[in-house]
């Protein structure tokens, strides 16, 4: 992700969690810390054509990270763009060399959490009221070695339809453009 899809991502964060949307000063600041020698986050876009259709974001501190959002346009729901937006986050989580990976989801998105489920996330605790303004209690998540996760993921139910390229193949993920979508840091 880079300055220039702040508008359309926050167009796109609007539409998904209108409650509980990030501001555009979230976004930049974010970013600022995502490039140099320096940087601790990592963020993705995902591309069909040149409308962005999902984002992604780690922060990465000591050998912890922690998932900042994730989020894929509704018409590409069920497509496996999560997992590969996922994927991306845990792989920067391991050249980060973070040795787990946190993350907060809302207790009624049943979808992410079985996603995250999938890559071998398990729930270890709440966070009452975490979603403001709505008052959404959160369910805190974590997944040890991050690096093996990606070298070896949970295989997804067969998707309807196959996951977009982008981000390196490996085991477990299909390699080729599908849909014309791409993902990019």
């Amino acid at each position: 992700m880079r300055w220039w899809d702040i508008d359309p991502v926050l167009d796109l964060e609007r539409d998904l969690f209108p409650e509980d949307a990030w501001s555009r000063g979230m976004f930049w600041s974010e970013l600022a810390h995502s490039r140099g020698p320096e940087a601790t986050r990592r963020y993705y876009v995902a591309l069909a054509g040149d409308r962005i259709v999902g984002y992604a974001g780690l922060a990465a501190q000591g050998d912890q990270g922690d998932v900042q959002t994730i989020a894929v346009a509704r018409d590409q729901w069920g497509t496996g763009l999560g997992g590969r937006l996922l994927t991306g986050l845990l792989r920067a989580a391991t050249a980060f060399e973070c040795g787990e990976v946190l993350l907060e989801c809302r207790v009624d998105n049943v979808r992410a959490q079985k996603l995250y489920e999938r890559f071998g996330f398990e729930a270890i605790g709440f966070r009452r009221g975490y979603y403001q303004p709505g008052n959404v209690d959160a369910v805190v998540m974590r997944l040890t070695d991050p690096a093996t996760a990606v070298a070896d993921p949970v295989p997804p139910p067969a998707p309807e339809a196959e996951p977009p390229s982008g981000l390196p193949s490996g085991p477990g993920r299909p390699s080729g453009p599908v849909q014309g979508t791409d993902l990019h840091g």
